[in-house]
């Protein structure tokens, strides 16, 4: 079993790497220009392994019947690894959102810029509690993933009822709820390390 262990934590520190970097990709096509040109590979690349992750973690509680801390990480695995595929996803969604408006170099990106810095903060910190099994660095996410809602939410409320290039709002409403997403599964895998470690249940 403790082959099989070595093999899930590989794949999942392999997709941590490939969907922090689909992420910043998709982020930087949208801030400095550029197409995101390798994000479409990552995300297919990450269903794979997300794929791989669910096939071992079920053949392995049908083969060894863990109990404990081997029995939480197994089940943990397909959480992190759903996180990672949906990391790689949002980040393809928003290179297609590039790719639907165009240039967008004239539009007020700040908000949309600010929200990103948060989100890959948290996809770090997410990551690197995973790496280092840190409970008190997995409970510091959610904090986080606050601030990314709110811009979501107050870019909203500063379309409705303005005046606003319809391109610019839409684009970047769009990226912002993209983001927010990729917040909630950051914290979704915090909650997946904590319990790892810990024992306890996520409360809803």
């Amino acid at each position: 079993m403790d082959m099989g262990l070595e093999k899930l934590n590989s794949l999942l520190l392999e997709m941590a790497t490939l969907s922090e970097n689909a992420v910043d990709a998709s982020i930087e096509a949208y801030s400095k220009g550029g197409k995101g040109t390798q994000v479409r590979e990552w995300s297919s690349r990450l269903q794979t392994l997300h794929r791989q992750v669910s096939d071992l973690s079920m053949e392995m509680i049908a083969r060894f019947q863990p109990v404990a801390s081997d029995l939480r990480f197994i089940k943990s695995c397909f959480e992190i690894s759903d996180g990672f595929f949906r990391f790689g996803r949002y980040a393809l969604d928003i290179v297609e959102v590039l790719e639907i408006f165009g240039d967008l170099d004239k539009c007020d990106r700040k908000a949309v810029i600010e929200a990103a810095r948060s989100t890959q903060e948290m996809i770090r910190m997410s990551v690197d509690a995973l790496a280092r099994r840190d409970v008190a660095l997995a409970r510091r996410i959610p904090k986080l993933d606050d601030i990314v809602d709110e811009a979501y939410r107050e870019h909203l409320r500063s379309v409705i009822g303005q005046k606003k290039d319809v391109r610019c709002a839409l684009s970047a409403a769009l990226i912002l709820r993209y983001l927010e997403r990729i917040a909630d599964h950051a914290t979704y895998i915090a909650e997946s390390v904590d319990y790892i470690v810990t024992g306890v249940e996520p409360s809803d």
